[in-house]
This record gives structure tokens, sequence and C-alpha cells, in this order.
């Protein structure tokens, strides 16, 4: 399935016509080297133009691409197709198929991977639930982070979801409470935890397992406390201001990189992960190969302390001397 956005149009029909012609030059044993290098060019031109001043708006919709990397695309480019086992339940409802949730090995050093998983075609996604999480999922995470805990073994997580599913059945099974123990579990977890924003990064769905010693975010994911469309529809009452929305979330990579938020940014093509997934996975792989170390030579209590801190100053705020003296 492919996916083509209105201010991608005109990288495509270029494309498209790059691929015509170096099928005519093969088929028709004709010279167009020229004519392929020109269009090659005027694209990669075109390409840097348009998504290195990309709007909020337009870096969503490239982070919800049907085809972005998904977190089974990054286990097995990272930790190898063989090299992981993927644990299944939460031990109290059932499976839930939109996290991801398992052991791998990174070079000599064991891990605990979780991530939400979405899917690359209309079957897919039906069967996880478009990444949206139910609180059997959580609370497999919860599950696998004690697992971690108890042996050792440093957390991985990756994250990509809309938000947690607001289903009745979903609701009636403790989604809050799921959300809220998920989050208060990871934050005492005597582990190191690395987690990195693949794509979207939606509300309390996100957050629950986002409670992480570093935090990454790739560079055209978006990471917030709400959709656009739902900031939208709650604070103008029309969804289609969504473009607005995002603007005023603050949702791209280097906004919260600047609002101390998260702790960097990890490069992706030009065009999205999706059209080089093997070079982004290399650059997580680097970083939790150069991170892990510094974390894993800390003690259990310094590690949940700093945890502690880190996210306690995010949204601080001083009130300044003379301010207080006028008030």
């Amino acid at each position: 399935m492919t996916q083509e956005f209105e201010f991608e149009r005109p990288i495509t029909e270029l494309e498209k016509r790059l691929k015509d012609l170096q099928t005519l030059s093969e088929e028709g044993n004709i010279d167009l080297s020229r004519e392929i290098t020109a269009i090659a060019d005027k694209i990669e031109a075109m390409k840097a133009e348009v998504f290195r001043n990309l709007e909020p708006w337009q870096i969503t919709q490239v982070a919800r691409h049907i085809q972005r990397t998904s977190t089974l695309d990054y286990v097995k480019l990272i930790f190898g197709e063989d090299n992981f086992v993927e644990l299944h339940g939460d031990r109290l409802f059932g499976e839930d198929t939109s996290i991801i949730t398992g052991f791998a090995d990174l070079g000599e050093r064991p891990v605990a991977l979780i991530g939400h998983q979405k899917g690359h075609d209309t079957e897919e996604n039906i069967f996880r639930n478009f990444g949206m999480p139910h609180p059997e999922g959580y609370r497999k995470s919860m599950r696998i982070m004690k697992m971690a805990e108890k042996f050792g073994r440093p957390i991985i997580v990756f994250i990509d979801t809309p938000g947690a599913f607001p289903g009745i059945g979903a609701e009636e099974r403790g989604q809050s409470e799921a959300i809220a123990r998920s989050i208060m579990t990871m934050s005492r977890v005597r582990v190191p935890v690395m987690c990195f924003v693949i794509g979207e990064g939606g509300s309390g769905g996100a957050l629950a397992i986002g409670i992480g010693d570093r935090v990454y975010m790739l560079e055209y994911s978006v990471y917030s406390v709400i959709s656009a469309e739902g900031c939208a529809a709650i604070l103008w009452k029309d969804s289609s201001k969504a473009k607005e929305a995002a603007t005023s979330l603050k949702m791209r990579a280097q906004d919260l990189l600047q609002l101390g938020v998260i702790d960097g940014i990890i490069p992706e093509p030009l065009g999205g992960v999706h059209r080089n997934p093997e070079m982004v996975a290399r650059l997580i792989k680097k970083m939790i190969l150069s991170e892990l170390p510094k974390l894993c030579s800390l003690s259990p209590d310094e590690l949940v302390s700093r945890r502690y801190s880190k996210f306690r100053q995010l949204g601080a705020y001083k009130i300044e001397e003379d301010f207080e003296k006028d008030a």
C-alpha cells in the first residue's frame, strides 16, 4: 500500500517520471543518463526544500505514514529477527496485539523490549487495533518491566500510538487505572529505561510507557498530550482546525527538545524513515550503545532518583521577585 500527501505530489510525479526514463533506457537500450541524472538531482533538491520546511501538521502526517517503520521492524533491524523472544498476555484478561513485549540481546547485553505496534495495511491495522492499547496491553508491559527489574535487564521502548483505545470495554476493564499504574511502575523500576518516539506519541497512551531515563524522538515524529484533531475539537469545536492545533501544541521534536521534554533527536532521511529504515535503525542502535553503558553504571537508587527529578522538572516555572512584590 502506498500513501501520498499533497505536499509530496510534485516529488512523486518526478519519481514516476524518473522510473519511466530508467525503464525506457534499459529496455530500449537508449542512453538517457544525462536526463536521468538531471531529474534525480531535481528530486533531491525538491525533497530538501520540502522536508526541511515542513509545518507541524505536515510532520504529523509523515509520522502517521502507513509505511512508517514500526516497532517490529526496528526489532528485526536492530536486534535481529531470530534474536527476539516475544511474550504475550497480561495474566489477568488476555493478549493485546497493539503492544509488543519481550526480550532480546544487544551484542552481549540482554535487554527487555516494549513497543506500540501499528500495521502497514488495513488488515494488519485492524489486527493491531491501529496501535491503540487496551488495559491488558499496559498490564502486559508492566509484567515485562517487573521481569526486567528482577533479572537486571535494561528496558528499550518504542512509542507509536494515537492514544490508548477509548472503547467502552477498555474503560470497563480500567483503562485509566492501567495507564496510571504503568506510569507509576515505570517511574520506580530499578533498571535503565530508554524511550524512542518513532511515530506518534499520543496522550497518556504514549506516556504510559514513556517514563524513561532518556527519551528521544525521530525527526519527523510527534509527541503531545492530545492529537491535533482532538485538540481542535475541544478548543474550536471543529476538528478541521487540526492544522492550527498542531502548531499550538508544539508537537515537533525541535520544539520538545527546546522545552526540555526530550533528550535528543534522531535524524531521518528526507521524506521520512520509511525511505531508508536501515539508516535510522543504525542511528538508534548507536544511541543505545552510547547511552546505555552510562545508565548501567548508575546504582538503582540513583537511576530512580534521577528519573523522578527529570519528570518533576517538566513544566516548571519561576516567579520573578518583582512580580511577587507587585502582587
